[in-house]
């Protein structure tokens, strides 16, 4: 016999102790993400083909607030990320995945606005289009 006892109970350092069925999701929690999932898809499309927004830009700060808001539900309803699952490793992924994201968006759109604001005259896309044959 070894002298090392295996209790049926150690964690192992696997982190798994403590997790209750309820943690994996239910029919009720996927559903309840689903419903939440399709609003969140329905409600900007709707607000982009219906023009509820006469500025582009308002726009986008709604659109941009909804799509934060979907990508909570997608955590919390199918991935199951909170502040005590996997001792508080899910919560420093989220946070330096929001700081990549926020670099990213930030990045994109401070690139895409000096590059339309920099254009050489006549470059525009209107002044382009109306010169071909």
């Amino acid at each position: 016999m070894s002298g090392h006892n295996h209790n049926e109970h150690d964690d192992h350092g696997h982190g798994h102790h403590g997790h209750d069925d309820h943690d994996h999701g239910s029919v009720r929690s996927y559903v309840t993400g689903f419903v939440l999932a399709v609003i969140l898809t329905a409600i900007p499309f709707w607000l982009v083909m219906g023009k509820v927004f006469s500025s582009s830009s308002t726009a986008a700060f709604v659109l941009l607030g909804l799509a934060a808001v979907q990508i909570v539900v997608h955590m919390v309803y199918f991935l199951h990320m909170n502040a005590k699952s996997e001792g508080g490793w899910n919560m420093l992924a989220l946070i330096f995945t929001i700081i990549i994201v926020v670099i990213t968006l930030s990045g994109s759109i401070w690139v895409m606005y000096h590059m339309n604001h920099n254009m050489m005259p006549g470059m525009s896309p209107d002044v382009m289009h109306h010169d071909m044959p």
